[in-house]
C-alpha cells in the first residue's frame, strides 16, 4: 500500500478487524469439500426524516443521534458461508484456513436485509413498532404527549421525543444489543447539517459544506453566481447529443456523470428548488452533448450563489398541504409534459417531485389532472405516515392553479373529451370523496 496516509488506512483496517473478532463474525475451519470461499476486499467507506424534523420543530422536541459500529455484522445468518481470510491478516500457521461466517459481514447480499430483521427484533422487544407507511419509522407512545420516534437510516439513527429520560433509557437498552456511539442531539446526518433555535421553535436543515466541496471538485468554486438554476433560454433536445466519434470522445473526457449525480443527491436531500433543472439534465446521461454540459456548469453557478440555502421548519402550522403545477409539451423529444409537486409541513418542504409524464398530455387540463393525481398519492401516503404517529389534521389539501382540472377530479361523469385519459388517474375522484 503506497499512499501518504498508509499508517491511518492501517490503523482502520486493524480497527475493523478487532471489530469482526469482537463481534465473533466468523471462526477459522478448513473449506469443507465442495464449497467455495468468497473474496473479500477492503472497502473504504428521506422525505419520512424531514417529517420529523418538522414535527420535533413545532412540537420543540428532542433530536438526539446515534450510528450503529459496523451495522451489518449484527445480522445473524442462516446460511452456511465461508470467506477467505482478510489480505495482511492471515494467522499464521492456519494460511490455509478460511474463515466460517457466523454472523452476517459488509458485501453480503443478506447483510441489510439480516441487519433490518436484528434491529426490528430489538425494537420489538422494547415495546416499539414499526410503521406501516415506512418501516424504518419505529414509534410508541407513553401517554397523551409522551412519544418517541426511532428514525433507521441503514446504520444512523434519530431519536425523537420529549421526554428525555426515556431516550436516555431507549439508548441504553439499544447499547445493549449493538456496539453504539452516542452523538448527543443532532447536528449532521448523511451530509446533511441541522441546526436548531429552541426559543423561536425553528430547525434548519442545509447542505453547505456539501455543495461546496462539489463545487471545488468540478472547479466551479470561483463561477459567477446566477439567481435561477435553468433559465428558458436551454432548451435541450436529442439533437444537441454528439453524433460524430470526435464529438463523442470529446465529452466522454467530461465528466457529466458525476456531476449530475451530485447534483442529485443535493436536489433530493434539501433542494427542491433545482429539482426540475437536475431533472432535465438527467435526461441525456447516456449520450450528454456540449449544450447539457453547459446547463449543468449553469446549475453549479447557480448554486454557487445560494450555498446557503437550505429548508427551515417552524415558520408554519404543524400541517401537510401540497402544491401541484404541470407544463405542457415541454420536452420537444417526446412532446410529454412534466408533473410537479411540493407538500409542506411546519413550513418547510418535506417531500417533492418534478418528473416527465408516462404519456403525451393532449390538453393542459389534462396534464395538470395527471400531476394532481401524483400530487394526492403522495399526501395520501404523508396523510397516513403522520396518523400512524398518531398526529391527525382536520383537512388534507392540494392546491391546484387550473380549474379545469379541479372540476374534473370533482365530477365523475363520463365526457368523450376526458375518455382517453389513462384509467389508474380517475383515482383522484374517489380520494376527494373518500373523507377518512
Amino acid at each position: 500500500m503506497e499512499d501518504e496516509h498508509k499508517r491511518e488506512w492501517v490503523e482502520a483496517m486493524q480497527d475493523e478487524m478487532n471489530s469482526l473478532y469482537e463481534n465473533n463474525t466468523f471462526e477459522l475451519v478448513k473449506l469443507p469439500k465442495g464449497k467455495r470461499a468468497l473474496k473479500n476486499k477492503w472497502v473504504y467507506k428521506m422525505s419520512s426524516i424531514r417529517v420529523i424534523l418538522g414535527l420535533a420543530a413545532s412540537l420543540d422536541l428532542e433530536v438526539e443521534q446515534m450510528d450503529v459500529k459496523t451495522a451489518f455484522l449484527h445480522g445473524d445468518l442462516d446460511k452456511e458461508i465461508y470467506m477467505e481470510q482478510p489480505e495482511g491478516f492471515r494467522v499464521k500457521g492456519k494460511e490455509d484456513y478460511v474463515c466460517k461466517l457466523q454472523k452476517s459481514l459488509y458485501g453480503l447480499k443478506q447483510a441489510p436485509r439480516q441487519w433490518y430483521k436484528k434491529f426490528e427484533s430489538v425494537m420489538g422487544k422494547q415495546g416499539y413498532r414499526k410503521t406501516i407507511s415506512d418501516h424504518c419509522v419505529f414509534f410508541q407512545r407513553f401517554g397523551d404527549d409522551d412519544f418517541i420516534i426511532l428514525l433507521l437510516y441503514v446504520d444512523d439513527m434519530l431519536i425523537v421525543g420529549k421526554n428525555a429520560e426515556r431516550i436516555v433509557q431507549l439508548k441504553k437498552e439499544l447499547s445493549k444489543s449493538f456496539s453504539m456511539k452516542d452523538l448527543g442531539p443532532a447536528k449532521q446526518i448523511l451530509g446533511i447539517r441541522i441546526t436548531r433555535d429552541r426559543a423561536s421553535k425553528k430547525l434548519h436543515m442545509s447542505q453547505e459544506q456539501y455543495i461546496e466541496k462539489v463545487l471545488s471538485r468540478f472547479n466551479m468554486a470561483k463561477a459567477k453566481a446566477v439567481s435561477s438554476p435553468l433559465t428558458p433560454n436551454f432548451k435541450l433536445t436529442d439533437k444537441d447529443c454528439p453524433s460524430s466519434k470526435e464529438e463523442i470522445e470529446d465529452m466522454d473526457k467530461v465528466p457529466y456523470a458525476s456531476a449530475v449525480g451530485s447534483l442529485m443527491y443535493a436536489m433530493v436531500c434539501t433542494r427542491p428548488d433545482i429539482a426540475h433543472a437536475v431533472g432535465v439534465v438527467s435526461r441525456f446521461l447516456s449520450n450528454p452533448g456540449k449544450k447539457h454540459w453547459e446547463a449543468v456548469k449553469w446549475i453549479f453557478r447557480y448554486l454557487r450563489g445560494s450555498s446557503k440555502l437550505g429548508i427551515t421548519f417552524g415558520n408554519g402550522k404543524p400541517m401537510l398541504v401540497g402544491y401541484t403545477d404541470s407544463d405542457l409539451a415541454g420536452n420537444k423529444d417526446n412532446m410529454k409534459s412534466t408533473s410537479g409537486y411540493l407538500m409542506t409541513f411546519a413550513g418547510g418542504a418535506v417531500s417533492w417531485q418534478s418528473r416527465l409524464q408516462k404519456y403525451v398530455a393532449l390538453s393542459t387540463t389534462e396534464a395538470e389532472y395527471v400531476a394532481a393525481t401524483e400530487a394526492c398519492k403522495e399526501l395520501l401516503w404523508l396523510k397516513r405516515l403522520m396518523q400512524e404517529l398518531g398526529f391527525m389534521q382536520q383537512r388534507y389539501v392540494v392546491l391546484c392553479d387550473n380549474q379545469s382540472a379541479i372540476h374534473l377530479a370533482k365530477n365523475s361523469m363520463f365526457h368523450k373529451r376526458t375518455k382517453h385519459i389513462d384509467v389508474k388517474y380517475h383515482w383522484i375522484r374517489d380520494a376527494l370523496e373518500d373523507k377518512s
